[in-house]
């Protein structure tokens, strides 16, 4: 039995956010707790640019297409490998940050995490199997987020993206009104992620070890 496989995503470009913090501690939990685990961090690592050309929207179908630029193809390498994702980032205007926004429009590409069928309008979802998580940190208050924003970043990932492509998601989490927290509740929160972290590699194990069973 191998490992479980999972994939840290850091959705913000400022360098040593809570968010990172949060991330850390999910990430040293799942490690102690027997799992594989990869970091990207948009605050450190290249962020894929803006889309120019429709082809950079989907694996390449022969020699005569553009081929994936270096960064993408080492991203979509990541995801391919993990059997479970876990994302943190904050809520900026009502949405997730750009560079979560061009990481996930130059990897979860046609081809890789979804492909159309050729007639009608379904479409197969090829990262089926995986399961993912969600952090969001956010300065305004949860029933705020809820009834006025009506809790899109978290619909937008989920939905319209994850769950398109054929990957469950575990769980949600949103830390509200972070400008107002004390040090204590920061604390708490960091503290949490590392019990996240620890349940979500015996979680992956388990499920790995269901499908050897069901074999």
């Amino acid at each position: 039995m191998t490992s479980p496989r999972i994939l840290v995503v850091i959705g913000t470009p400022l360098a040593g956010s809570l968010n990172h913090a949060l991330a850390h501690s999910y990430a040293e939990a799942a490690r102690a707790g027997g799992a594989e685990v990869r970091v990207v961090d948009l605050a450190a690592d290249d962020v894929p640019r803006h889309p120019s050309l429709r082809d950079e929207l989907r694996m390449p179908r022969s020699d005569a297409d553009l081929p994936l630029a270096d960064d993408v193809a080492s991203y979509i390498d990541d995801v391919d490998w993990a059997d479970h994702l876990a994302f943190f980032f904050p809520q900026w205007w009502g949405s997730y940050p750009a560079v979560l926004k061009a990481w996930i429009d130059r990897v979860f590409v046609s081809g890789f995490a979804f492909r159309y069928r050729e007639r009608g309008r379904l479409w197969d979802k090829l990262l089926t199997g995986r399961t993912a998580r969600i952090v969001m940190t956010m300065d305004s208050p949860g029933i705020w987020n809820a009834w006025m924003y009506r809790d899109s970043p978290i619909r937008s990932l989920r939905s319209a993206t994850l769950q398109y492509c054929g990957i469950r998601v575990r769980g949600v989490t949103r830390l509200a009104e972070v400008r107002h927290r004390t040090d204590a509740d920061r604390a708490r929160w960091i503290g949490g992620m590392a019990s996240l972290g620890a349940t979500d590699a015996d979680a992956t194990r388990a499920r790995e070890r269901a499908e050897l069973v069901g074999a």
